[in-house]
């Protein structure tokens, strides 16, 4: 049997819901973002529903149907690639690689992302990204022209004027800033 569970980000959302799984005396085979593979065939209404609420006092929350599937799909897609890979994205073609990975028609994919969420996949992908600079410069250990290649900018320029419009400063003033904390926000409220 297979869930599937929004807002799983990251490696510690993955043995969160696992260890949550092992709680209630079920069996993943597989866990990754957004899906787990359970041995189980079928849960009880009443296993489901304490599954569900064990997992939204954690931030999860289980999905149901075939559209909020996909689109947690597309955007765990899209957050592993951007905080969770050391692969350069200079030459990623994003439309064709999420309807490559998520066996459906891009216009298809992105009409219903754009519907459901209020922002286009592009959008959300320069969202993630801006997130990721922001990381990226909290902690200093790559230079502008670094990270602007490691998220596929073609320039230092272009990777500024996207972050300046997202966030209202320059790459450099909020590295300066002092309170940069406040400026971060969880890969899954963005």
């Amino acid at each position: 049997m297979e869930i599937y569970i929004k807002n799983m980000v990251c490696n510690r959302c993955i043995t969160a819901v696992q260890n949550e799984l092992i709680k209630l005396d079920l069996h993943p085979i597989d866990v990754r973002m957004g899906i787990v593979k359970l041995m189980e065939e079928e849960l009880d209404e009443q296993k489901l529903n304490t599954l569900n609420r064990n997992l939204n006092e954690l931030g999860f929350e289980l999905l149901d149907n075939s559209r909020s599937r996909l689109i947690e799909q597309i955007k765990n897609l899209i957050i592993g690639i951007i905080h969770h890979s050391e692969v350069s994205e200079q030459k990623l073609n994003w439309s064709k690689l999420i309807s490559d990975k998520v066996f459906h028609e891009y216009n298809y994919l992105s009409t219903l992302f754009s519907s459901v969420e209020g922002i286009t996949i592009e959008q959300f992908i320069i969202r993630q990204k801006i997130e990721r600079v922001k990381e990226l410069l909290f902690y200093d250990e790559l230079s502008l022209g670094e990270i602007a290649d490691q998220l596929g900018y073609s320039s230092i320029a272009h990777l500024s004027a996207q972050f300046k419009k997202i966030t209202g400063q320059t790459p450099t003033q909020f590295k300066n800033s002092r309170h940069q904390d406040k400026h971060r926000k969880s890969i899954d409220s963005v």
